[in-house]
């Protein structure tokens, strides 16, 4: 099946809807095993090629601005769900806009997720009294939001009818895959933690339709957001979705720097910390050990960029090499870290420590043991993060050419 095939015609049982067959030209056959970095990819390159996102530009990275979103948006107030709703929550993204102005206009109560979550949760966007429409779709901006908004706290016991959320890409089975950060998903779940959401909370997204796409249910994980309702400039698609939503905040894929940058998440941990829940962070060990060894250095002692002991000029050879240690090679010159670290967390693969060696297209990875070291690879066979497939394997198992590079020089 291609990336964007669709019935036409289809009609919804729910909100009688008609759905009609989908705009343009669908990407080419999707290959099987592919990661979720490598569908966004493919979305955004899509998207891209075919001009069809409107500013910001380009896509890469972001909820794309599909062309047709304000379309696409049309179909919310005509669900069941919405007619229900007394409060909506919408993700601040450019494509909804047009799904925020409607909330407000049916006179609801809008809340709107804060910007990475650094000052809380939610908004509650209020316009002034006697608002018109033209000033609702001001409200509705980036802006209005900014300039109406009043922070809702943990103790507001506000209740969620209806969740709205952007997406790069999703299957019509209710499988969903973000930019890549994870916000979506945290948002619901610190929700769940509130009590402002339960598994019965509808959830919609709004996208084009070749963001419509196939997918593994085996990419996804019990922290993923599914949806309910899919809505295209063309289509309404009820997903039925049977899958589990997330059932709270999953501590354990948590880290301290996120704990750091968004402060809601302490609250949260404190109060499911007395009510007895686990709230160990995934590393939590590890970074009181990062931060002992982070103390300052005496003012004499010469600072060198980090490598692993081995990894230094003359001859090494296989032996030299912890068997704790992955080499991941062919690398794109111009990859970034942040895109392999975050194609790592999702394949089950995140080492304890990576060295980036972006200018000899490789990288290698440090963990626990053997063992663990071991079932990475297994993990990131056949991953690619551009049109070839990179190298993974021991580090040990490398030719000395591989592990060698100039020492570097002082600082």
């Amino acid at each position: 099946m291609s990336l964007c095939t669709a019935p036409a015609q289809e009609e919804s049982r729910n909100d009688g809807v008609a759905m009609e067959s989908r705009e343009g030209e669908a990407p080419p056959e999707r290959p099987a095993g592919v990661s979720k970095q490598n569908i966004r990819e493919r979305i955004w390159d899509y998207m891209e090629s075919q001009n069809l996102a409107d500013f910001p530009r380009p896509v890469h990275h972001r909820i794309p601005n599909f062309k047709g979103a304000s379309r696409a948006a049309e179909h919310l107030p005509r669900l069941q769900a919405f007619k229900m709703a007394r409060t909506i929550k919408v993700n601040p993204y450019a494509p909804q806009k047009n799904a925020r102005f409607f909330v407000l206009d049916s006179k609801k109560t809008l809340l709107v997720p804060t910007p990475r979550l650094k000052t809380g949760l939610f908004n509650r966007i209020t316009p002034p009294p006697g608002a018109t429409k033209d000033i609702l779709r001001k409200c509705a901006t980036s802006q209005g939001v900014r300039n109406y908004s009043t922070p809702v706290g943990l103790d507001s016991r506000v209740l969620v009818d209806l969740v709205v959320v952007g997406s790069v890409a999703v299957s019509e089975k209710g499988w969903r895959i973000g930019k890549g950060e994870g916000y979506a998903d945290l948002e619901y779940a610190m929700m769940v933690s509130m009590g402002a959401v339960s598994q019965g909370t509808p959830v919609v997204t709004i996208v084009h339709d070749c963001q419509v796409v196939d997918m593994a249910e085996a990419l996804l994980e019990d922290h993923d957001l599914t949806v309910d309702y899919i809505l295209t400039p063309t289509r309404v698609i009820p997903t039925r979705c049977e899958r589990p939503k997330p059932t709270g905040i999953t501590w354990s894929k948590i880290t301290f720097e996120m704990m750091g940058k968004i402060p809601i998440l302490r609250s949260l941990r404190d109060r499911e910390k007395q009510a007895g829940k686990d709230v160990t962070l995934q590393d939590e060990h590890r970074q009181l050990l990062k931060a002992a060894s982070q103390r300052p250095a005496p003012l004499s002692a010469v600072r060198r960029p980090w490598n692993p002991p081995w990894l230094n000029s003359g001859s090494v050879q296989g032996a030299d090499v912890p068997s704790n240690t992955v080499y991941i090679g062919n690398l794109p010159q111009d990859t970034r870290v942040s895109e392999l670290k975050r194609s790592l967390r999702e394949l089950g693969a995140a080492p304890l420590r990576l060295t980036w060696q972006g200018p000899q297209c490789r990288a290698f990875l440090q963990y626990q043991d053997a063992a663990s070291a071991r079932h990475a690879i297994s993990c990131l066979q056949g991953l690619h993060l551009g049109p070839g497939t990179l190298k993974v394997s021991l580090a040990r198992q490398q030719r000395a050419s591989d592990l060698t590079i100039a020492q570097p020089p002082d600082l």
